[in-house]
């Protein structure tokens, strides 16, 4: 039985945890961005196809190839985060699936015929979505702070970083240590009745 998180480890990714648009000037290092990765791919996914595909846009000129595929109001933020994560999809992940699924090896088989295309490429964003999440709690848990975005154009940022089609874009994530001087207060959630129901 797992042992649930203390009241300060749920502060940290959930509670006070803040989507952050200010950034300090503190680098984050290569050693804890591969840390990050190892920690989040544990997160589950529909018979563990792991879709999710990262490209941590770190140095000045993939930055500027970033840039115009970028909604105005997402540039400055963007060029001052320390990392801006594109979080992708695999449209081709079923091929990877006999060595993450050995326990039932034909599992890809399904996604890899032309019939099921939609089929396919509906659970490559939807796993990759919940990947995505998990990268989110991951960082937090490692003491960064995230700014996730949708604001981009994606088939510009597909254009530019992906460009032989195998991978989309889904979202992206600034990654860094957050201005806490710069936040808004806090906006408010719906309640449990406004939000849920058990039946």
């Amino acid at each position: 039985m797992a042992t649930p998180l203390d009241p300060e480890g749920l502060d940290t990714i959930f509670r006070e945890a803040r989507t952050h648009r200010a950034w300090l000037d503190r680098p984050v290092s290569d050693e804890l961005l591969q840390q990050l990765y190892h920690l989040a791919k544990w997160g589950p996914t529909s018979s563990n196809m792991c879709p999710m595909r990262l490209v941590f846009v770190k140095s000045k000129d993939a930055k500027e190839r970033l840039k115009p595929t970028l909604s105005p109001g997402n540039v400055d933020k963007t060029m001052a985060a320390p990392v801006c994560t594109i979080v992708a999809q695999d449209s081709r992940f079923h091929e990877l699936m006999p060595k993450l699924s050995p326990h039932n090896p034909k599992a890809g088989e399904h996604f890899a015929k032309p019939e099921n295309a939609e089929s396919t490429q509906i659970h490559a964003f939807r796993n990759s979505s919940l990947q995505g999440a998990y990268l989110i709690l991951a960082a937090r848990a490692l003491g960064l702070d995230t700014g996730p975005m949708s604001g981009f154009d994606n088939e510009k940022v597909d254009a530019e970083f992906f460009p032989d089609g195998r991978y989309k874009s889904n979202f992206l994530l600034n990654l860094g240590y957050g201005d806490a001087s710069k936040l808004h207060p806090r906006a408010p959630r719906l309640e449990f009745d406004e939000a849920c129901r058990i039946i």
